[in-house]
């Protein structure tokens, strides 16, 4: 029996064993568009608290400022990696409270999608999908931050987050060719 606070060994060289509920030989794929997350993680994180103690002691509402960016890069294995980055900086006036940047991704498996709607499903769907995730991550750190209330994130639109960006671009392809292709 593993003693409390440590983790089961492991060898990191070797693949770890994953549950996932694969169809039955012969079955056919799903009909229609559908993706499968293969996995996701924290790819990169920061919590900045400057002003702690005294920004605990902050009562009111302070103003946040927020920023989304949306990523996919198609792999060479036909698998998409997303990244979804969250910024938020919250301040009392001028004095700072609390600053977090999130980069949160994941690997996904799509099928089912017809070529000029793939880039809708990498950059609407797939956030939507990662975002709950790392919503409840930010919602952590500023509560283990002293925080409290902790912050959460108000449900994002990413149909509307990704039109702006496209009208932004005038027309440029949002997703970026994968390596070896051209």
């Amino acid at each position: 029996m593993p003693q409390t606070g440590t983790f089961p060994a492991h060898d990191r060289h070797q693949p770890r064993q994953r549950r996932v509920q694969s169809r039955p030989p012969g079955a056919q794929p799903p009909a229609g568009p559908h993706f499968r997350v293969l996995t996701q993680y924290v790819r990169d994180f920061s919590f900045e608290n400057p002003k702690a103690p005294e920004s605990l002691r902050f009562e009111g509402k302070p103003q946040i400022d927020m920023g989304v960016e949306m990523n996919a890069q198609g792999r060479a294995d036909g698998l998409f990696e997303i990244d979804l980055k969250l910024s938020v900086k919250a301040a009392s006036g001028d004095q700072p409270m609390f600053q977090i940047e999130l980069l949160y991704g994941g690997l996904f498996q799509i099928g089912g999608v017809e070529e000029k709607d793939i880039e809708k499903m990498l950059l609407i769907e797939c956030p939507r999908y990662l975002f709950p995730f790392a919503r409840q991550i930010i919602a952590t750190a500023t509560s283990d931050g002293g925080f409290y209330p902790p912050f959460l994130l108000e449900p994002l639109d990413f149909a509307a987050i990704y039109a702006a960006r496209k009208a932004q671009q005038n027309g440029a392809p949002a997703i970026p060719p994968a390596q070896g292709q051209a």
